[in-house]
């Protein structure tokens, strides 16, 4: 089976943990453990989030005085090649020796017209209480707004259009490699006006709206989620909260989930169910064979079954 395991940002780095290489490598290393699981008798591509890293990676660009702010494109690639790097290693240090793992930086198309561009949504770096976002805003210009409890930076986050470079995932994967790729989303890059040439974008892609992508355009068998709860909750943080086990996309688009968390993986695993036919899983990474088996999660599918 061809499977896309999109790790989200919470799974690499837990909400309100300090962004430390040891934290970032601790959890990294659990992530390894459990996909091993995965690549045993499968093919697989892992992509992951990158929002806590760009954002510190940002703030640490600002703080240097001596040369202007790099735009987010070039800090994603950072960040991929970071990541990468360290899921790449842990991978490895689990799997048979004969067993290739390759972490590609993979440019994504986007539409340099795209609204997203005139409205920030994408929420980046640490979180911070109301009245620090609000001077931070004042101060450096940012767009900030909630996430969760708490603030964070927010940039633009347009729609990815096309992935780039996928002859060599193919070839890799046709030949048992487990790739690692469009980390952060992806690099955004969009056409010059020549109509010839590509350019980076000063902004951030969603993550899981680039894997359900990617996933399309690879025709894998199944698109996984993995995050940091069991699976999409109806009425969240309320007493009245209960987790969805298997449901059609249509069912799930009756429901409201936060903007930034839930709803994008929810929109994302849909897209892809609608676009192929083929299943989707959100839910908690330690459960990722379950997942697979239809046994955990919230099982997307458009017939609301885990077949």
């Amino acid at each position: 089976m061809k499977v896309l395991v999109a790790l989200g940002g919470n799974a690499l780095l837990h909400r309100g943990q300090a962004l430390s290489a040891n934290n970032q490598l601790a959890n990294i290393r659990v992530a390894a453990a459990q996909l091993t699981r995965v690549a045993a008798g499968n093919d697989l591509v892992v992509t992951h989030g990158n929002g806590p890293q760009i954002g510190l990676l940002a703030l640490q660009s600002a703080a240097y005085d001596a040369t202007d702010v790099y735009p987010l494109d070039t800090l994603g690639a950072q960040t991929d090649g970071m990541i990468g790097y360290l899921l790449e290693q842990e991978l490895t240090n689990r799997l048979p020796a004969s067993r290739a793992v390759a972490t590609l930086l993979t440019r994504v198309e986007v539409d340099p017209r795209d609204p997203a561009f005139a409205k920030p949504s994408k929420p980046i770096g640490p979180m911070y209480s109301e009245t620090e976002a609000n001077r931070l805003a004042e101060q450096r210009h940012w767009t900030v707004g909630p996430d969760g409890k708490d603030m964070r930076r927010l940039v633009a986050s347009p729609q990815p259009q096309r992935v780039l470079g996928l002859d060599p995932i193919r070839w890799l994967l046709e030949h048992g490699a487990v790739v690692i790729a469009a980390g952060g989303g992806g690099i955004p890059v969009a056409l010059s006006s020549d109509g010839h040439s590509l350019h980076g974008v000063d902004a951030v892609i969603d993550k899981d709206a680039c894997s359900a992508l990617l996933a399309r355009q690879l025709g894998v068998d199944c698109f996984v989620i993995a995050t940091d709860v069991s699976a999409v909750f109806l009425d969240w943080s309320t007493p009245q909260q209960r987790e969805i086990r298997k449901i059609a996309p249509q069912a799930l688009a009756r429901h409201a989930f936060a903007a930034g968390s839930m709803g994008p993986k929810v929109r994302a695993a849909s897209a892809f169910v609608l676009a192929t036919g083929r299943r989707a899983v959100i839910g908690s990474l330690d459960k990722i064979e379950d997942m697979l088996a239809g046994k955990a999660g919230t099982q997307v599918s458009v017939d609301g079954s885990d077949d």
